[in-house]
């Protein structure tokens, strides 16, 4: 909607505007963006404290093996997760965006992640972004003037701040690892629940950066998408006949991703009894309370399972693309896409638009032509927010519409 004249629907929808006017005014999209994805994280990291079952539950008489694949290991709570948590949502989002967001949960949504980055939690990524740009030759541009001495040292006080959270979130996290204080499944050494850790953590960074990077060479020729051998079987698996490819990979990606969330919830989420003289770094029942509940796992894996590898792929999308372990990411994302295996999420879309009464924004605002011919054009000035990234120059025209 960034684009769109807020003329052409402030009054049809006074609660999108609340959102839109200040959403696309300066950097506020960026700044909700990076509030938005600690949100997604840390939910999911609740929802992983909510939903793991007790030690030996049972459920309707079912068999032992049933229980074990869907409820102990998390499967059935990905699977809920994943198509009505997100893939059902994305789908009317995509199409029905004046209505989807014309709620106040909405708007209190929209500013608790404005809030979350005005904290300065994760403004430690945005230090890693001006080192990207400037690595990639490409520093990074705004779209608000220079800021002043006092702002200036406002920004690079919540970096530091940030940095020293993401230090110490580290500490407390692999302190855990190191003793056994998480809860990680039983029987799982703690060597093996580190070793995880970092494995989880890259294998979601890769997913992250996956989806910018396949992106940003969309619409390249094949002539300038480099001589690598994986990139080159990559690109060729990935944009194979009409294209189907991409968005199957989204699907298949989205549950991979989900996945590796609740599971690094598992390995990072300590599970230290506060009271009994065992808190971590013997800090006081209270902060050991806090502890448990999961957020600096979550800090983490924004910061550097999340946002890191989004920004390396955004300025260096062939080399990383010429990583073997991209291609086999792809093909088990397109065979999770091909095993239907989320599929309900389209008839859950299908049920929430007609109950919502949702329609696409057209019906509304028109499309691109009409608005032009009423002289209420689209903004053309205004960037996707991805294509701020470093070296994200092409984008597919299905996203830039």
């Amino acid at each position: 909607l960034a684009p769109i004249n807020f003329e052409l629907y402030k009054d049809s929808h006074p609660t999108t505007y609340i959102s839109t006017k200040v959403c696309h005014v300066g950097d506020n999209l960026d700044r909700y963006l990076m509030g938005r994805q600690f949100m997604v994280i840390f939910i999911a990291f609740c929802i992983n404290m909510a939903g793991a079952p007790v030690g030996g539950a049972e459920l309707w008489g079912l068999p032992q093996w049933i229980i074990d694949v869907f409820l102990v290991t998390g499967f059935a709570m990905i699977l809920f997760t994943c198509m009505i948590g997100q893939l059902a949502t994305q789908v009317n989002a995509s199409h029905c965006m004046l209505d989807y967001i014309n709620t106040y949960f909405a708007v209190f949504t929209f500013y608790t992640a404005m809030a979350i980055e005005f904290s300065g939690l994760m403004h430690v990524s945005y230090f890693i972004q001006k080192c990207v740009g400037w690595a990639a030759g490409k520093p990074i541009q705004s779209n608000e003037p220079p800021k002043s001495a006092v702002q200036a040292a406002f920004f690079w006080f919540r970096v530091v701040l940030s940095a020293v959270v993401l230090g110490f979130s580290l500490a407390v996290t692999l302190e855990g690892l190191f003793t056994g204080n998480t809860t990680m499944w039983d029987g799982v050494p703690n060597a093996v629940a580190v070793i995880l850790f970092f494995v989880l953590m890259s294998v979601v960074g890769l997913l992250e950066g996956m989806q910018i990077a396949f992106f940003a060479v969309a619409k390249l020729k094949k002539s300038e998408r480099g001589r690598a051998p994986f990139a080159l079987k990559t690109c060729e698996l990935l944009f194979r006949g009409d294209g189907h490819n991409l968005p199957g990979f989204m699907i298949g990606r989205q549950l991979c991703v989900v996945s590796c969330f609740f599971i690094i919830a598992r390995v990072t989420s300590l599970n230290v009894e506060p009271g009994n003289g065992n808190n971590i770094f013997g800090v006081s029942d209270a902060a050991q309370t806090f502890f448990n509940m999961g957020f600096l796992g979550a800090v983490i894996t924004t910061i550097l399972g999340s946002i890191t590898w989004q920004l390396v792929a955004s300025a260096f999308p062939l080399a990383f693309l010429s990583n073997p372990l991209v291609y086999v990411f792809l093909r088990i994302c397109l065979f999770l896409e091909a095993t239907g295996i989320a599929s309900g999420a389209w008839v859950l879309a299908g049920i929430h638009k007609r109950v919502a009464g949702f329609q696409r924004d057209e019906a509304y605002i028109g499309t691109a032509e009409e608005r032009e011919a009423k002289d209420l054009g689209d903004n053309k000035e205004v960037e996707h927010a991805l294509a701020k990234l470093p070296g994200f120059t092409s984008m597919p025209e299905a996203l830039v519409k």
